[in-house]
């Protein structure tokens, strides 16, 4: 059997290299941090307006699709940025694509957030202006 110098020793030891990397994308990525705020902001929303269970699912869902393309698109920038600093087109390609599914991700964040918050939002403008 092979030996990788890389793999954990204990269930623990993984746990905190995986609190490591929080830590790192955290303070290394600009655009998670402003995706904590906005998941905060929402998380706020969601008890001001007492959202059902169903819509705490959704947008639990879509917060967390956004933090893990954030953090797989970072992963994958640092690994391109690795193995090669010249352009090369294949690099540009996955650096692009993986962006993209970032993107891909907040719109569909966004959505989801419209479709639950619009009717909550619709009821509270009744009720406060009428």
């Amino acid at each position: 059997m092979k030996n990788n110098h890389f793999k954990a020793e204990s269930f623990f030891k993984s746990q905190g290299y995986a609190r490591n990397g929080i830590k790192l994308i955290f303070r290394n990525e600009r655009n998670f941090r402003i995706d904590i705020f906005i998941a905060v902001l929402v998380i706020i929303a969601g008890f001001l307006f007492k959202i059902s269970h169903y819509d705490w699912i959704a947008l639990s869902l879509v917060i967390s699709m956004v933090f893990m393309s954030e953090v797989i698109n970072s992963a994958i920038e640092a690994l391109c940025d690795t193995v090669s600093q010249d352009f090369k087109i294949n690099i540009k390609y996955a650096k692009d694509v993986s962006a993209g599914a970032v993107l891909v991700s907040a719109f569909v964040s966004v959505v989801t957030g419209l479709i639950v918050f619009l009717p909550y939002l619709i009821d509270f403008a009744k009720n406060f202006l009428l």
